[in-house]
């Protein structure tokens, strides 16, 4: 098992130092989904929330969202993000939406939160925006699916 770096010695949670680390390519991808009614996913796509452009604001709500991460999540460094794109694709089967964010900078820490903030958000968003007609929706599946760059290098989520 790795250890943990925010820990130290005594238990005492701290912002890792990051000063020394070369400043890298990075990204991140985090996926996840909103599984709802199909009569509610039928009520998006046709543009006819109450709230408005459910899949427009969610998609703006998560990249908002990725740069704010380090003010919602403690110790983690604020980073100048080079990048983030959130993609938001219906899915019948489920039936849903599901997203998937993926954020980039060149520094010295990755973005793996910024992408799971990013994914997380969106998907709160979409509850948020139809939950008057479909309060039993699910937010389920949000997990990293892969990252790029720094000291560990490429890592890519096996599939389920």
């Amino acid at each position: 098992m790795a250890k943990l770096t925010h820990i130290n010695r005594s238990g005492e949670a701290h912002m890792v130092d990051v000063g020394a680390k070369d400043s890298t390519s990075r990204e991140a991808s985090a996926t996840g989904f909103v599984k709802m009614q199909a009569e509610t996913l039928q009520l998006i796509l046709e543009g006819n929330a109450k709230k408005g452009d459910v899949l427009g604001t969610a998609r703006i709500a998560g990249i908002m969202a990725a740069k704010k991460t380090s003010d919602l999540i403690p110790l983690c460094h604020p980073i100048g993000l080079s990048k983030v794109t959130v993609s938001l694709e219906p899915d019948e089967t489920l039936p849903g939406i599901r997203v998937q964010a993926t954020a980039g900078v060149t520094g010295q820490t990755g973005v793996e939160m910024e992408a799971l903030t990013a994914c997380s958000v969106a998907c709160l968003t979409i509850y948020d925006m139809v939950k008057a007609a479909d309060r039993g929706m699910e937010i389920s599946g949000i997990v990293l699916s892969e990252k790029k760059g720094g000291k560990s290098g490429h890592w890519k989520r096996e599939a389920l």
